[in-house]
């Protein structure tokens, strides 16, 4: 009986997982989430009395709390990520092992910012829980992506999580959240790697596979947030305020990522492969005048916002 070219590829990669396994624990500095909420430098809730919350509470903008919010209720829906690629990794050797370390690394992000959400009183508490529990019970679901198709969205998606909180610690402009939401994108970054890595092994090994995975994703790319209450508007908030916008996506996400892989330098593919790569190319094409275009819309309703307001 012939194996399964995913079987095949698991077997080959296996000493790669293992790799990059022992690569990535040591790099990876432990640490507890409380060292960055120390309580001393928040609101103590005794001291709360139990009043009910009120925007004057919070320290940051509107739009950083909303940012903060949608970078939280993402991180929540961490048991349906762990079944994702538990399903697509397996439990067994190095693949089963990394499957629970990062599982436990992205718990302690959601730990964390929620507690300085909560210690700082930067969100209305109650509606925060409403959201949760929406966006846990709505889950999410990748379509059973093929393991290369995983590789693939997890490297991208996990650089744009590392920018999406880099940049929203930036743009709260509280001392506290940044040093926070800077050591979450570090873990994330050390993420990315892991999974850079194995799609760079993967087209040494399958490239005309690989390359049509990462057109896949590139073009069908949605962030895993998606499922949270009002995502549209809130997103469209984030990137008005050039938290995380298309232009970030193209510029800070995708080319940085398929530079590191040599896409378009890559040698010997076959006719999908080759194809695969001229879909991308038209994409990208297509995603940088998109951006270019959002950019313009953009500029130009502040510049007669500065108008209005002169």
């Amino acid at each position: 009986m012939a194996v399964p070219e995913s079987t095949r590829l698991m077997l080959e990669l296996e000493g790669t997982v293992e790799e990059n396994l022992n690569r990535h624990l040591g790099v990876a500095k432990e640490w507890m989430p409380h060292e960055y909420v120390p309580w001393s430098e928040g609101k103590n809730f005794a001291e709360l009395g139990g009043e009910p919350w009120d925007p004057e509470q919070s320290r940051v903008s509107p739009i950083a709390r909303t940012s903060l919010e949608v970078n939280l209720l993402t991180e929540d829906n961490l048991p349906s990520y762990h079944r994702e690629i538990e399903r697509a990794f397996g439990r067994d050797g190095a693949w089963g092992t990394w499957v629970h370390r990062w599982t436990a690394e992205e718990g302690r992000h959601g730990i964390c910012i929620r507690d300085y959400l909560l210690v700082t009183r930067a969100v209305d508490p109650v509606e925060l829980e409403r959201a949760r529990m929406q966006t846990m019970q709505a889950g999410y679901d990748s379509g059973d992506k093929a393991l290369l198709n995983v590789f693939a969205y997890v490297s991208f998606q996990e650089l744009a999580t590392r920018l999406s909180h880099r940049n929203t610690g930036r743009y709260t402009e509280d001392p506290l959240c940044e040093k926070l939401l800077s050591r979450v994108a570090m873990d994330e970054n050390l993420h990315m790697i892991f999974y850079r890595n194995l799609v760079k092994a993967s087209l040494e090994l399958s490239p005309d596979a690989m390359m049509r995975a990462i057109t896949d994703e590139v073009v069908q790319f949605q962030m895993p947030g998606a499922v949270i209450p009002s995502f549209v508007r809130k997103a469209a908030l984030i990137a008005k305020a050039g938290i995380y916008d298309l232009r970030i996506h193209h510029d800070e996400v995708i080319w940085p990522l398929l530079r590191q892989w040599k896409v378009f330098e890559l040698e010997g593919l076959g006719e999908e492969g080759e194809k695969a790569r001229d879909e991308l190319d038209q994409f990208l094409k297509a995603l940088d005048t998109q951006a270019s275009r959002f950019e313009e819309r953009r500029a130009a309703a502040e510049a007669r916002a500065a108008a209005r307001n002169a």
